[in-house]
């Protein structure tokens, strides 16, 4: 079956046909830096990361965009606070948002566009819409003529009378404004400079562009004037998408994006997590266990999302980068996920399941006569899970479907992994278990997974230019420092000494090293 989306834009799915084929223009809306990102902004993220690898093992080359706005009202404002400048937050933020997404293996866009860094294009793209018409200069302003477009409304399904005026999200000066506009559906395009802001010269005055209009520019001038899909949070269909469709429809007379796509929030009890309603979790606390499962009685502190030391308590509501991916991708992304204990429980205990599973090949492949490096750089093996997974990813991204399928294999080699440690050998034949690790690993990789293997491998994938590092041996111990301490732990148990021996099982463990006691009394291990 064909790669199916839910296009936005038409309300319904339908096949993915590029402009160009096997090529894929996209574009992303991106953050406001002034803070750090929470775990909603983790959800935008993770799910775009997905399509656009999977996208990527489907044989598409894609090139992804995805902007900075590193100009606006909140940034301004939090360099009041900390009696720094636009430019100074805007760098700390953007420096803080690829720490908290290389945590969460997200790759590095093909290029991050920046609004200061676009004002040629914006002020462009003005003088074009003001030209035809669209637009209108008022007292060092400049407007969209809403009512000059007659598609205005298509995306967001909005009648124009239905439409408020200033409901940008953004913090405007509605009273001010409504003197200048023609109407109050209006938005500002180019704003007249205010006194210690930051300004740029225009044929207008000095001034700093609108949010809108930053992205119909930067999308031009990185994408050119039509792109395959272009995606973002729900939340950003009315206005700033639909006002995006606006300018630039107007200014070239073509199609913005074939394919709108829009993911759901993460809510908390029913109510979407945001910042303004302080009901957020930044992504850094909820992986350092630096929250609590009230976040709306008790709201992050302080404001920043900066954590001070981590009580006891803290250190075991940690959750693992993975676990975090596992929390977005077990829900469709067009579905809102709701965040509580019970879900983030959830995801981290599915997440040690898979990576118990992730880690078959490097535990027990030695023991089955397993050439690792050459078994990893071999094509997935095509099978009834790959095609079920296939499907599920073709039907508009269901990742739920396509996890199902990668658990039925974590359960198959857990199962198998049992038997291989109490029994010391396998049930299924070598070659087919060989194929289910084999392929899981992969899909995985698909899904943007990250998995540290306890030896030197090089992980290839296909179809795809995703580079996997090399990865080394996690424990930092040779199997004769293991055998050496479980014999140390022996002693110390044999002369009752049972809190050393429990330290030396901890530290093991610590290390990655799992130790299991069999009835006879021997000890057998394995790297975890």
């Amino acid at each position: 079956m064909p790669l199916t989306l839910y296009n936005s834009l038409t309300r319904r799915e339908s096949p993915f046909e590029p402009l160009e084929p096997r090529k894929v223009r996209m574009y992303c809306c991106g953050v406001t830096v002034y803070d750090y990102c929470h775990v909603g902004h983790a959800r935008a993220y993770i799910v775009w990361d997905m399509v656009r690898r999977y996208l990527m093992w489907r044989g598409y080359d894609v090139r992804y965009v995805q902007n900075f706005t590193d100009i606006d009202d909140k940034i301004l404002d939090r360099a009041r606070e900390t009696n720094s400048t636009m430019e100074a937050v805007a760098e700390r933020f953007i420096d803080e948002y690829f720490v908290d997404m290389d945590k969460l293996n997200i790759l590095r866009a093909d290029e991050y566009p920046r609004a200061t860094h676009t004002m040629d294009g914006i002020k462009r793209l003005i003088h074009e819409l003001e030209n035809k018409g669209y637009a209108y200069a008022s007292s060092g302003d400049v407007y969209y003529n809403v009512r000059q477009f007659a598609d205005y409304g298509k995306l967001s399904g909005r009648k124009l009378e239905e439409m408020q005026a200033g409901a940008s999200g953004r913090l405007e000066t509605v009273e001010r404004e409504a003197q200048k506009k023609q109407d109050s559906s209006d938005f500002a395009l180019w704003k007249s400079a205010k006194p210690g802001e930051p300004a740029w010269d225009s044929s207008w005055g000095k001034g700093r562009p609108g949010w809108h209009i930053e992205c119909s520019a930067m999308v031009r001038d990185c994408l050119g004037e039509t792109i395959d899909i272009h995606c973002g949070g729900s939340d950003l269909t009315f206005p700033h998408h639909e006002n995006e469709i606006a300018q630039s429809e107007a200014a070239t007379g073509k199609s913005l994006a074939n394919y709108w796509m829009h993911n759901a929030f993460v809510t908390v009890k029913g109510r979407k997590m945001s910042k303004s309603l302080h009901n957020f979790i930044t992504i850094r606390d909820l992986l350092d266990g630096n929250w609590s499962g009230d976040l709306e009685s008790n709201p992050p502190q302080p404001p920043l999302g900066k954590g001070g030391s981590k009580s006891e308590s803290e250190k075991s509501k940690a959750v693992e980068p993975m676990a975090v991916r596992l929390f977005v991708l077990m829900a469709q992304y067009r579905s809102q996920i709701d965040f509580t204990e019970e879900a983030i429980a959830s995801a981290k205990n599915g997440w040690h399941t898979l990576e118990e599973s992730l880690v078959f090949g490097s535990v027990h492949g030695p023991q089955l006569g397993w050439d690792l490096d050459k078994i990893l750089k071999l094509p997935i093996v095509e099978s009834e899970a790959v095609q079920q997974f296939r499907a599920a990813m073709d039907d508009d991204f269901n990742t739920p479907n396509a996890l199902a399928v990668m658990f039925e294999l974590a359960k198959e080699l857990r199962r198998e992994s049992n038997i291989i440690v109490h029994g010391g050998k396998t049930e299924m034949p070598s070659e087919v278990l060989q194929q289910k690790w084999q392929n899981l690993v992969k899909l995985a990789r698909v899904l943007g997974f990250s998995i540290s293997f306890p030896l030197s491998a090089t992980l290839y994938t296909d179809n795809s230019n995703m580079s996997i590092n090399k990865l080394e041996v996690i424990s930092g111990l040779t199997d004769g420092e293991i055998e050496a301490m479980i014999q140390q732990r022996k002693e110390a148990r044999k002369a009752k000494n049972f809190a050393e021996g429990d330290r030396i099982r901890n530290e093991l463990k610590d290390r990655g090293i799992t130790l299991i006691d069999q009835k006879d009394g021997t000890t057998i291990w394995h790297r975890s």
